[in-house]
């Protein structure tokens, strides 16, 4: 059986909420999904000593090169989540393969977005698509510091 997993995270990789705003942000999320209160739906909220990659699973396309313009390895891409995945990157920057550019990778062009934070509300099975511009804006309110969101399929 395959999930879908929509993720809110903040827009700054590095910062991590307190307490209070990260209750009141999953208290709006929990109004916002209509499964949760069915047991349909799930939500975790986790915080990360170090930072960790949000990405989007299956739904993942093409991942860009702002610098040269081309395509990034795939292949590059999973290795990358195979080898610091699990533990969380020290630092965000990185030679690319198709230049040899050194980037941030949270500059890198994803063709369904992919993110890195240290701090994921993450809703499992919400049962709805992305949420719009007016509900990241609450979000955003929610949590004092502007959000993202990374749909994934695994």
């Amino acid at each position: 059986m395959s999930d879908n997993i929509l993720s809110v995270i903040p827009t700054d990789p590095h910062w991590q909420p307190g307490p209070e705003a990260a209750d009141r942000t999953a208290a709006v999320v929990a109004e916002l999904i209509p499964g949760l209160t069915d047991g349909f739906a799930d939500v975790q909220v986790s915080w990360h000593d170090a930072i960790m990659i949000v990405d989007c699973g299956a739904n993942l396309e093409r991942i860009g090169c702002p610098r040269c313009a081309g395509s990034v390895d795939p292949n590059w891409w999973t290795e990358l989540l195979e080898t610091r995945g699990d533990t969380g990157l020290s630092t965000l920057l990185t030679q690319v393969p198709c230049c040899g550019a050194e980037l941030s990778i949270d500059t890198l062009d994803y063709e369904w977005p992919c993110g890195f934070a240290r701090f994921e509300i993450a809703i499992w099975n919400p049962g709805r698509d992305w949420f719009t511009g007016e509900e990241l804006t609450t979000l955003t309110a929610a949590l004092g510091r502007p959000v993202r969101q990374v749909m994934a399929h695994i």
